[in-house]
């Protein structure tokens, strides 16, 4: 943790190397990207300079992982996502260019004293180049915010029906643990329609049927619609992200569903 910390304390990025900052006007300012598979992937909660989407080798995504502040309770402790190493995995998501020490001590205290995460670096492989930098599809390092088994919220393997149980019971500090997984679905679905992810969409369908069952509407567990983000500078934004789908789940398990 301690590389991580003081990746700012000199003048030089420890990524100079692999061109992230070619073409940039901010090129002078130390900066390093964060991957994001979680909740960073629709709410970052800080500032960054560029975001891309892409994906990581090795690892698997799996709500595998406990929380008591953010997403649940000590009582009634939700689940959020980690990573899980896996030889042929591959786990989709996004890369946050940020420069400066805040972003990261924002993160020190989201991701590790409160989610219980440690720091790694990996691999990134964008899904695409872009157009107004250096990347052109290659692969180049970034941060990566991964569970242990050795931190106290970790649950480990947990069989998919009750991973849907804990999430529908469980509500933190920054909102529904329902939310946090639907929109994590709907960032798959709605960014990466391509990508696959059974353990995500499966746990998705679960939920749903939960919340049909118990007869939970959305407006009850989803927060304030957060702003969208343009990813892959070349693209232009799109529309703004709608529950409104039925992809993967029967249509008769959306219909009462008040939005």
């Amino acid at each position: 943790m301690d590389n991580v910390e003081n990746i700012f304390a000199t003048d030089e990025s420890p990524f100079e190397d692999y061109g992230i900052n070619n073409n940039d006007p901010d090129e002078d300012i130390p900066s390093v990207w964060v991957f994001g598979y979680g909740s960073l992937c629709w709410n970052p909660g800080f500032e960054f300079t560029k975001c891309i989407t892409g994906y990581i080798r090795g690892y698997v995504r799996r709500f595998w992982q406990g929380n008591t502040t953010q997403r649940g309770t000590t009582d009634k402790p939700g689940r959020v996502a980690t990573l899980v190493e896996n030889k042929e995995g591959i786990t989709w998501g996004c890369a946050y260019k940020i420069a400066g020490p805040t972003a990261l001590d924002y993160l020190k205290q989201r991701e590790c004293k409160l989610g219980g995460y440690i720091v790694e670096y990996t691999k990134f492989f964008p899904r695409v180049a872009s157009r107004d930098s250096a990347h052109s599809g290659e692969a180049f390092p970034v941060l990566l915010y991964i569970a242990s088994d050795e931190n106290d919220q970790w649950v480990g393997e947990e069989p998919v029906a009750s991973l849907a149980t804990h999430i529908v019971d469980a509500r933190g500090s920054c909102g529904h643990n329902i939310e946090y997984l639907l929109r994590l679905a709907t960032f798959m679905r709605e960014e990466l329609p391509h990508a696959h992810d059974d353990h995500l969409f499966e746990l998705e369908e679960v939920v749903r049927q939960l919340m049909s069952h118990r007869q939970i509407k959305l407006s009850a567990v989803m927060g304030r619609t957060p702003q969208r983000i343009r990813r892959d500078s070349h693209e232009e934004t799109r529309r703004p992200i709608s529950f409104e789908f039925t992809s993967r789940v029967p249509e008769t398990r959306l219909r009462c569903l008040n939005i």
